[in-house]
């Protein structure tokens, strides 16, 4: 995400989203009732002296909406934002007032206008600015070949290509003898590679070969081991496997997964509070009380919950949030798109780890 504007005074922040993330932080700070200003496109139709209007032309023109709804389509790397027109080029009549729908992408400008910026809301920007797209190791292993690839601002960088001749399952023990070897080279090819990245790793091939591998990797090398995001199925190992990979839909998944870890780590830990019955820690309407206590270390809510909330309940949420942060508590608005954020639905969408027992 890119800040090109920032006028809070005026409830103003012009950005531009750089890819499916900022989209998807987008997707869940834009909410009904804001204005959102950007250049879209519109079919215009003029009218004929017998007042009948022509054939419609789509014109390039910057509009202003104040939102009603809004749609992520992940599958195309779109947000739509749907709402009714505000602002519009004097030029061009009857606009005002009718509907419009502007589709955002990884590049559009646009500029969001609140009545207020929560925290929050506008930490989840900064964090979205402040992260850096890391590559992501790739191996592609079958029986025959391993390759070793960094992907790089959507380019596969091929570090290296290791092919196996391994003996037939009827020589069980010289097949695993040599398929050692085959690991311990395709280890000490990619360990320099992870090593001046420090990135997630993926592993892929088409048989048990993927995962024999991947517990050799943990076997001997932990730290690096620690660093495997998933473990996919394509039907061949090698370049091929690799291309695969990226044409179905693996990398991000990947991507996500490394996201969600500090998400399921903390709503695990809600789980094992009210699992040992500790005390120190509430959920659901429970989090409201132990807010006006000053007792919440760390409020977990679900982006699902805020963001479908209807104005007078998320205003109690935001009030909620603002609280805690002024007695120095920590917030983590989490995903429901996973399983962690699915189980906090489950308790309500809103969970607090707190600093003392209050059972």
């Amino acid at each position: 995400m890119r800040i090109l504007k920032r006028s809070l005074k005026q409830g103003l922040l012009k950005l531009i989203p750089e890819n499916l993330d900022d989209l998807w932080v987008l997707y869940n700070i834009v909410q009904v009732g804001d204005r959102v200003y950007a250049r879209t496109t519109r079919e215009i139709k003029a009218a004929q002296e017998d007042a009948r209007p022509t054939k419609g032309k789509r014109i390039s023109l910057h509009l202003g909406l104040k939102i009603e709804k809004t749609a992520f389509d992940k599958s195309v790397n779109r947000l739509r934002m749907t709402g009714i027109v505000s602002e519009a080029p004097e030029k061009i009549p009857g606009i005002m007032g009718t509907h419009h729908t502007i589709s955002v992408y990884p590049g559009t400008a646009l500029t969001i206008e609140k009545n207020e910026w929560p925290h929050y809301q506008l930490e989840r920007i900064k964090a979205a600015c402040e992260e850096k797209a890391q590559p992501i190791l790739i191996v592609g292993i079958d029986d025959e070949e391993c390759c070793i690839a960094l992907l790089r601002h959507h380019e596969i960088d091929v570090k290296n290509e290791i092919r196996a001749r391994l003996p037939g399952k009827l020589e069980a023990e010289k097949r695993s003898d040599a398929l050692m070897n085959y690991f311990k080279s395709s280890l000490e090819a990619f360990t320099p590679v992870w090593e001046l990245c420090k990135c997630s790793i993926i592993i892929v091939g088409p048989s048990y070969i993927k995962n024999e591998f991947a517990k050799y990797v943990r076997d001997k090398r932990p730290e690096i081991a620690d660093k495997i995001a998933a473990i996919g199925f394509v039907s061949s190992g090698g370049i091929a496997g690799v291309g695969e990979a990226l044409r179905s839909g693996i990398l991000e998944k990947v991507a996500k997964n490394v996201r969600i870890v500090e998400e399921t780590r903390l709503v695990e830990q809600v789980l094992s509070r009210l699992g040992s019955q500790s005390g120190d820690v509430s959920y659901g309407t429970d989090v409201d009380e132990a807010v006006k206590m000053g007792a919440v270390d760390h409020v977990l809510v679900a982006d699902k919950l805020l963001r479908e909330a209807e104005n007078t309940e998320r205003q109690r949420l935001e009030n909620l949030i603002r609280n805690v942060e002024k007695m120095r508590g920590k917030v983590t608005i989490v995903s429901t798109e996973h399983e962690a954020g699915k189980k906090l639905l489950g308790l309500g969408g809103i969970a607090a780890l707190l600093r003392y027992s209050i059972a």
